[in-house]
């Protein structure tokens, strides 16, 4: 009997979008399994199919504005560039399930289907990304709120990094994602030694301008010498990265770093004391963050510094990794790591060691696992 075919759907890079890669590197030696996006995985035995994204002119922007404003959903989304391609290169194939990932991939998947099953992963909360910014709030939103709307309920499955998401997906929508946290594999090095006349801190990510990095560069303002903050970051937006260096510029224990392939960061990173996320609760999903930093610093075997994030808080407390901030402010960020000793900081080294072999990806994998095989012996949603 033929293995069960799966399409992996996702308008990204395949081969650096952490999430969509660990799903087609799990999936790929038990199925069938086709990946259509931006950029091959180059991953053995999956089929890639490109979905090309050229950038568009200032006609098309202007066309696909207007479509937004005029809550013209559906015209907008099959008149995007990527979904027109999309649907001429994979309109004839057959798939036993669909894995669409983020909200934008959902009513191709449904176009899709046939009589297979369509699983759709959320990853976070689209209707509230980018709330705080108010062009987003009046182009993008309401096609968010559209798209869960009208698609949610013909899934057949639908998944989420963490449970305040999941919850609200329930609230607003009456449907509870099944959870797959962010995690990524598990690494076995014990914690290097803490240095007793320093504390090397590293934040590693995209430079987006809704996180405030600027924040954690100030922090150091507040904390004594031993202290310095290494940030490997990310992303396109060169005015932004621009305003960091400059901020960083007049603080010589702030230095920039080139970014590595994610595979590496907990290899790369394992020479620091503690990995830094302070994320200000600028939107939703920054409230309810639990990103694949979080989990990289526990298998680079560090101590952890946030505010009071509540998905991360809570992990951090559950298994005392490291310190949280009472607020999200520099000064409070630096309170709670200005009386570390080197003794602490070893401490919650070891207690990341004990801590990764439970938050890692081949603890977390087997819920998408499960959820997947659930899927297909069930009976597709007819919705």
């Amino acid at each position: 009997m033929p293995l069960p075919s799966l399409l992996c759907l996702s308008f990204s890079n395949l081969a650096t979008d952490p999430r969509v890669n660990r799903q087609i590197r799990l999936l790929s030696p038990h199925y069938r399994l086709t990946a259509a996006g931006y950029a091959d995985p180059h991953i053995d035995g999956v089929g890639f199919v490109p979905l090309p994204n050229p950038k568009s002119s200032p006609a098309y922007k202007l066309s696909a504005g207007l479509r937004l404003l005029t809550r013209s959903f559906e015209s907008y989304y099959w008149n995007l560039n990527c979904v027109r391609r999309a649907v001429e290169v994979l309109g004839g194939k057959r798939f036993d399930l669909i894995i669409a990932n983020d909200s934008d991939t959902w009513p191709l998947a449904v176009s899709l289907r046939g009589s297979g099953r369509v699983l759709f992963d959320a990853h976070e909360f689209p209707p509230r990304e980018f709330e705080d910014l108010w062009w987003w709030r009046m182009l993008l939103q309401p096609n968010r709120e559209y798209l869960c709307r009208r698609y949610l309920h013909q899934a057949d499955g639908v998944t989420t990094v963490c449970n305040g998401i999941a919850d609200e997906f329930d609230r607003c929508y009456g449907i509870h994602p099944a959870v797959v946290m962010n995690m990524p594999p598990l690494r076995t090095e014990p914690p290097l030694p803490v240095p007793q006349d320093r504390i090397r801190m590293i934040h590693h990510g995209a430079a987006i301008r809704s996180r405030k990095i600027e924040t954690m560069i100030l922090a150091l303002d507040y904390l004594d010498e031993r202290f310095t903050l290494d940030l490997m970051l990310t992303g396109n937006d060169e005015s932004y990265l621009t305003r960091l260096r400059q901020l960083a510029s007049s603080r010589s224990r702030v230095r920039f770093r080139p970014p590595v392939p994610m595979a590496r960061l907990p290899e790369e990173t394992r020479d620091y004391e503690i990995g830094m996320f302070l994320l200000e609760p600028t939107n939703f999903n920054y409230l309810h963050a639990l990103p694949n930093k979080f989990f990289e610093f526990i298998q680079a075997r560090l101590a952890i510094a946030i505010g009071p994030s509540p998905e991360m808080a809570r992990l951090v407390k559950e298994h005392d990794l490291g310190v949280v901030a009472q607020d999200f402010k520099p000064q409070s960020l630096a309170n709670a790591l200005r009386v570390l000793t080197p003794e602490k900081v070893a401490q919650f080294k070891q207690n990341a060691h004990r801590a990764a072999d439970v938050l890692c990806w081949e603890h977390e994998r087997t819920k998408l696992l499960n959820e997947i095989q659930r899927l297909l012996a069930s009976k597709p949603c007819v919705a």
